[in-house]
């Protein structure tokens, strides 16, 4: 295989772990369980891949000259959430009846597929350019990165499914996320790039943590704060800080 093949095999990859984590979601018959955990699950994930990961990668892409770019391109990120958050019907009242409660699942699912696709296609044009450099390198990240995409595909697939969304729609957004990790290596593919401009890299890095960041305090924590299975959901958070933990290790 070439190293082309390779890089767009490893970004595959990336997509099967979000697949995976759907699959969970369904086999678990536990509704209210399945819910909750995945919440917190997310939600380590997410805090965690925000601290220990994008942080990190991004003030090496752009570093301290442009601290400014780091900051303008967060809240755009931010802000550009909190604008299709408008756009999608949802419910912020704590005394929900179920089909308020069903629409916020829904919302949280939607808004989370939002941030992923565009994080995971970075993360496939990340993967590829690795591949082009050292195969097996490669391999081994998307394995890694692969470990913290298996949380975010069981909360995008418990939020919609449960929520009572057409399953057809469900396998759609879940189909979405798990194939935009490929579109990142194609873009690289078929632009014949073979790493990626810092500060490019730097301003999209930036975007994606300004959207996972609203997701995080702005859907899923408040979801948390509401739970009426605390011991679920907080299990759910600390095994997801380890699954992102050990995804490091290996990656």
């Amino acid at each position: 295989m070439t190293s082309y093949q390779i890089g767009l095999l490893t970004t595959f990859i990336l997509g099967l772990f979000i697949l995976l984590g759907a699959t969970i979601s369904l086999l678990i018959d536990k509704k209210d369980k399945v819910i909750d955990f995945s919440i917190g699950l997310a939600f380590g994930v997410i805090v965690t891949l925000i601290i220990t990961d994008l942080l990190p990668e991004i003030f090496e892409s752009l570093g301290i000259k442009h601290i400014i770019l780091f900051i303008v391109f967060t809240v755009v990120g931010y802000f550009l959430l909190n604008g299709l958050d408008k756009l999608i019907p949802d419910h912020h009242d704590h005394h929900m009846n179920k089909k308020e409660a069903n629409a916020n699942l829904e919302h949280i699912g939607i808004m989370t597929t939002l941030a992923l696709i565009l994080h995971n296609i970075i993360e496939g044009m990340a993967v590829y350019s690795t591949a082009l450099t050292d195969s097996n390198l490669a391999v081994s990240l998307a394995i890694g990165v692969g470990f913290h995409n298996i949380p975010l595909g069981m909360v995008i697939t418990s939020s919609l499914h449960h929520s009572g969304k057409n399953n057809k729609k469900t396998l759609l957004l879940v189909l979405l996320v798990s194939i935009s990790t490929l579109c990142g290596g194609l873009i690289m593919y078929a632009f014949k790039f073979v790493v990626l401009d810092e500060i490019i890299l730097g301003i999209l890095l930036s975007l994606t943590l300004g959207m996972l960041i609203y997701i995080a305090f702005n859907e899923l924590l408040d979801r948390i704060k509401n739970t009426k299975q605390k011991q679920v959901t907080y299990t759910g958070l600390i095994i997801g800080v380890c699954l992102l933990v050990i995804s490091m290790l290996i990656g």
